[in-house]
């Protein structure tokens, strides 16, 4: 999971482009980003929820239901759009390759044989697409002058992390953010997640400075680190 921008919950502020994006990644699956709706909110919930549950990508601490998730999409203006991600079969499977040779079910199956629907946080891996993560541009600041500078978040679902569904994500919010008019985007992250950091670098991104002890989670101080684009 990568968790890109400082406060993903912000009240958002002209159109969302409705193009999918299909990106194509080495192995069995592919990736397609599209914007996302209200029946999303559900997958959406549970994803951020990981993020939240597992303290490596975010400050919040107080987890969602799919009711609050739908409202937030529904209250957010359409320049700071929210996008998903879903894995599509580009073979036979959308299966992480991981789990690709392990996943038995010994209560209802033969020794060594595979599940014929493994269960990814509710939905089936061998769904003819499952929503995998999910990334939205948020309000940096609600100043005017802020107004070209966008943050974002992007959060991957745990047993998709690190297989390029961040990245698929990052580059489709980096086209909306041009699309939308903006001139920076802007991050805040923390010096651990250094799976984030690094995509981040791979990005164009650029660190501009750490602040030290800029939150607390779970009684701890913990550091943030910024950076920023040009877009």
């Amino acid at each position: 999971m990568i968790r890109g921008g400082s406060v993903p919950d912000r009240p958002s502020a002209s159109v969302i482009s409705s193009r999918a994006v299909s990106t194509p990644v080495t192995g069995t699956f592919a990736y397609r980003v599209r914007p996302a709706t209200p029946a999303d909110a559900e997958a959406i919930c549970r994803i951020y929820n990981q993020g939240i549950e597992d303290r490596v990508a975010t400050l919040e601490t107080e987890l969602r239901t799919p009711d609050e998730r739908r409202q937030w999409l529904t209250n957010r203006s359409p320049r700071y759009p929210v996008i998903v991600a879903e894995a599509e079969p580009a073979s036979t499977s959308v299966r992480p390759p991981s789990e690709q040779a392990s996943l038995t079910d010994p209560a209802t199956t033969d020794p060594g044989s595979r599940l014929s629907q493994a269960t990814l946080g509710g939905r089936g891996l061998t769904d003819p697409a499952t929503t995998v993560g999910w990334g939205s541009l948020n309000v940096f600041n609600a100043r005017e002058a802020y107004r070209f500078v966008a943050d974002f978040s992007v959060y991957v679902e745990r047993a998709w992390r690190g297989k390029g569904v961040g990245r698929a994500l990052l580059a489709r919010l980096i086209e909306l953010g041009r699309e939308h008019g903006f001139h920076k985007l802007a991050l805040s992250a923390f010096p651990t997640n250094a799976g984030g950091v690094a995509l981040y670098e791979r990005m164009g991104f650029r660190t501009v400075g750490v602040y030290r002890e800029q939150g607390q989670l779970d009684g701890r101080w913990v550091d943030t680190i910024i950076m920023e684009k040009l877009l």
